[in-house]
């Protein structure tokens, strides 16, 4: 297990093969990706085979995360930065049962900071949903900015963004 870095209540690693099992369980909740512009696995054998080839670790050096309590190991969801051409984009996805208890905001807080002193990123940038008001809140909480509205998948959007000054 890759431990990538550890806040007060949470550490996030990289994905394991038996992550997959909750990507399709995160992803089948209607709920949990009503503003994600995702669709529900098909099957588990889908969820599992994306985890298994998901590159961006090998093609960026980070990815997203496991986010996972240390006091038991349990997988509430996960956090991270993506690499889309010239950006790098953070992004969660929890569980509901672990919805405002402040796990987005820590993982979100740590992910930034990471992007920022280890990975020496010069911006990191977030897009959401207009209508969803507690991932903007999570965004603003890292001290992400609005930058511009913009439309994603023909729905109203905005786009945060931070620029590193810790350089």
């Amino acid at each position: 297990m890759n431990v990538i870095l550890e806040t007060q209540r949470l550490y996030l690693r990289e994905f394991i093969n038996s992550d997959g099992f909750h990507f399709y369980e995160l992803n089948n909740d209607p709920e949990v990706i009503k503003y994600t512009g995702n669709k529900a696995f098909q099957s588990l054998d889908e969820a599992t085979n994306f985890i298994e080839n998901y590159s961006d670790y090998s093609q960026n050096g980070f990815g997203r995360w496991a986010v996972c309590l240390r006091e038991t190991d349990e997988f509430l969801g996960w956090c991270g930065l993506k690499k889309e051409k010239d950006e790098v984009d953070l992004g969660f996805r929890f569980y509901k049962k672990h919805w405002n208890k402040g796990f987005a905001t820590e993982a979100a807080k740590a992910c930034v900071n990471y992007g920022f002193l280890k990975l020496k990123l010069p911006e990191i940038i977030g897009r959401v949903y207009v209508k969803n008001t507690a991932s903007i809140r999570v965004l603003q909480k890292c001290n992400l900015k609005f930058k511009k509205w913009f439309e994603y998948d023909k729905k109203p959007a905005v786009l945060y963004t931070i620029k590193n000054d810790r350089n």
